[in-house]
């Protein structure tokens, strides 16, 4: 059974960073694609950044400039690095894998931007 558990969330201010990381409990290479989803309170659950495979990128138009995507295969941890933050970014994160025969969920982190 796959375990995807994030970290890394928290309260800042505006313009300020943090790192979520999310760890897989077994090899990431056999995943198609791992990313990162959130959903504010009230709203539907949103693509926020997608590394596949390969290596290839896709992030939300939103987060574009701001957030990067990486990963660490020799960890088979994903990061999502969250720059120049904006109050419309407080949502609960969550890292997704896609694998072979379904998606996979971590169970979230929350991420507060707020003065």
């Amino acid at each position: 059974q796959v375990q995807l558990v994030e970290s890394g969330g928290g309260w800042v201010q505006p313009g300020g960073s943090l790192r979520l990381s999310c760890a897989a409990s077994g090899s990431i290479f056999s995943f198609k694609s791992m990313g990162w989803y959130r959903q504010a309170p009230g709203k539907q659950r949103d693509l926020v950044a997608i590394i596949a495979s390969g290596g290839t990128t896709t992030y939300a138009d939103s987060v574009k400039g701001r957030f990067t995507i990486s990963r660490d295969n020799a960890k088979n941890t994903v990061y999502l690095q969250m720059n120049s933050l904006k109050p419309e970014d407080t949502a609960v994160y969550y890292c997704t894998a896609l694998g072979a025969l379904r998606r996979y969920w971590g169970q979230g982190t929350q991420v507060t931007v707020s003065s």
